[in-house]
């Protein structure tokens, strides 16, 4: 008897090298399904999925998440019952395999999605303040759910179903260096500037709806909504305030106060400075201002 569950793990990637031998070999552990949507990588990430016996498909990358995994769900043979999202510097802790292999094979008709935390690693470390718990929908039924289609802060969403949470996590761990992290923020905060200019002037057709998220997300995407109305620049700087010290984010040592300080605050700065740059180019003109983010940053709106 198989000792491999009915679940289908979908990975993204783009010269994932440093991080998709070990996302894989972890999937191996429960699934022997896997489909990696590669966007044209130029390192060894295609040789090594396919060595390691993934389905591979490439498609062309457009700057949004939630499309290249919709495109992964409507193209890939999927046959498993379940699907389960990860990306490549992403894996699960051997309790959270133990509880799925548990949990999964007795799950009534009726659920159609479930949630996990996450446990963030950065420099080696496992951030537990600051941040507080961040669950995410990652598990669900063949045909029941996909992401939405948000620049940023995209989540999986069902069709119907109950959602469960597990108390298992799953693990963010980038083995990048600060460099690395730095550049892929400066590309994060352009979309995310667009995101809550988007908020501001609704020029984007993205469905606002929170009823099939999970009471976290939904819940964050109403603080994002009243983030997106307070004055810029003193927004981040308070939102970094609130992070290291009410929320405990100084009880981290140095590490916790890089990880605060650049993504609480520099990068929310960075992206204040993106939505004044483009409100400076274009007014609050919708029309304008969708125009200039399609053509400068060759983001497509559509």
């Amino acid at each position: 008897m198989s000792d491999k569950l009915d679940i289908a793990v979908v990975v993204l990637t783009y010269n994932e090298e440093i991080h998709i031998r070990r996302c894989l070999e972890n999937i191996r552990q429960f699934s022997d399904r896997i489909f990696v949507v590669d966007s044209f990588s130029t390192d060894r990430t295609v040789e090594i999925a396919k060595e390691m016996g993934a389905v591979v498909a490439q498609n062309k990358w457009e700057n949004n998440h939630a499309k290249q995994f919709n495109w992964g769900l409507d193209h890939l043979p999927f046959d498993s019952k379940w699907i389960l999202r990860l990306d490549a510097d992403e894996y699960l802790y051997p309790e959270t395999i133990a509880e799925i292999r548990e949990l999964i094979p007795t799950l009534p008709d009726d659920v159609t999605s479930l949630s996990m935390p996450r446990a963030l690693v950065w420099m080696g470390n496992t951030i537990r303040f600051g941040t507080g718990k961040v669950i995410l929908t990652r598990f669900f039924r063949r045909g029941f759910g996909r992401s939405e289609e948000k620049l940023m802060d995209e989540h999986i969403v069902t069709s119907s179903g109950r959602n469960l949470q597990l108390k298992g996590a799953f693990v963010d761990d980038n083995l990048n260096d600060l460099s690395w992290w730095a550049h892929k923020h400066v590309n994060y905060a352009v979309r995310e500037a667009v995101d809550l200019l988007n908020i501001e002037y609704g020029f984007l057709e993205q469905g606002s709806e929170t009823s099939n998220l999970n009471r976290q997300a939904a819940c964050k995407r109403n603080r994002k909504c009243r983030y997106a109305r307070l004055p810029l620049f003193w927004r981040s700087f308070a939102y970094f305030l609130y992070r290291y010290f009410l929320r405990g984010g100084f009880l981290e040592g140095k590490r916790g106060f890089l990880w605060h300080f650049l993504q609480g605050w520099w990068y929310r700065t960075l992206v204040d400075a993106k939505v004044f740059e483009i409100k400076r180019a274009c007014g609050g003109d919708p029309g304008r201002i969708a125009a200039y983010v399609e053509e400068k940053y060759h983001i497509s709106l559509r």
